[in-house]
């Protein structure tokens, strides 16, 4: 799974929105942060956030793990 998400992380640094993600914006108490798919079960929470001297956001982690323990 390790490398499954490292995989990921990678996708998630290129290209945010890539199809492959299923990059979604999240509601209630996670409002204002987004989520990412790894495999069914495992999700990759996070937010973008604003950086001094970068022209993009960037990506900071919030949690990793199954569906039910993120959110």
């Amino acid at each position: 799974m390790r490398e499954r998400i490292r995989e990921r992380l990678v996708l998630l640094e290129s290209d945010p929105f890539m199809p492959r993600l299923r990059t979604h914006r999240l509601k209630g108490k996670l409002s204002g942060a987004w989520s990412c798919s790894v495999e069914y079960d495992c999700r990759i929470v996070f937010k973008f956030v604003k950086t001094q001297g970068l022209d993009e956001d960037a990506v900071f982690l919030i949690d990793i793990g199954s569906h039910d323990d993120v959110y």
